[in-house]
C-alpha cells in the first residue's frame, strides 16, 4: 500500500474551486445580466435574436392585455413596460395559495446603433409580444461574389 502525503492546501484549493463553480452557476443563471431592470414584483422572460433584416425581441406576457403594455424606442434603447394586475374575482381570504407573480415591470435593452428606430413594429398574440426592429441597409450583411480571373 502506497502512502499519500496529506496536503491541506490541496483540499482548500478544491473547496475554493467548488465554491467558485457554485457562485458562477448562480451568476450565469440570473436573467438580469446585461440589461437594466427596474425593481418590480415580476419580470417577464425575453428572447432576443437577430436575422439578416432585423433584431427581434419576444416577451412572455401572460394575463396582460395589449393596452397594459408600452414599448418605447429612444436614444438606442428599447423600453418595455407594463403591469400584470391581480385578479380580484375571488376574495383574498378564500385563496389557499398564490404562486403567480403580479405587479408592474420595466425592462430596458440597449440597441445597436444600426437600426431603424422609426420603423419598429410590435405585435401581440396569445400572450407573446414580438417587437421587430429593422436594421438599416448598411448594417445588413452583404455577400460579395468572388470573381475568377
Amino acid at each position: 500500500m502506497a502512502l499519500i502525503r496529506w496536503d491541506p492546501f490541496r483540499e482548500m484549493a478544491a473547496l475554493q474551486e467548488r465554491m467558485n463553480r457554485l457562485f458562477s452557476n448562480v451568476r450565469t443563471q440570473t436573467p438580469f445580466r446585461e440589461e437594466e431592470i427596474v425593481q418590480g414584483t415580476w419580470v417577464p422572460a425575453v428572447d432576443i435574436y437577430e436575422t439578416n433584416e432585423a433584431i427581434v425581441l419576444k416577451a412572455e406576457l401572460p394575463g396582460i392585455t395589449p393596452k397594459e403594455i408600452t414599448v418605447e424606442v429612444k436614444d438606442n434603447t428599447l423600453t418595455l413596460k407594463g403591469e400584470k394586475k391581480f385578479e380580484k374575482e375571488v376574495q383574498e381570504e378564500n385563496y389557499h395559495r398564490v404562486e403567480r407573480s403580479y405587479g408592474s415591470f420595466q425592462r430596458v435593452f440597449t440597441l445597436p446603433g444600426a437600426v431603424q428606430h422609426d420603423k419598429v413594429k410590435a405585435r401581440f398574440k396569445e400572450g407573446i409580444l414580438e417587437v421587430n426592429i429593422p436594421k438599416i441597409e448598411e448594417a445588413k450583411p452583404k455577400q460579395i461574389k468572388v470573381e475568377v480571373s
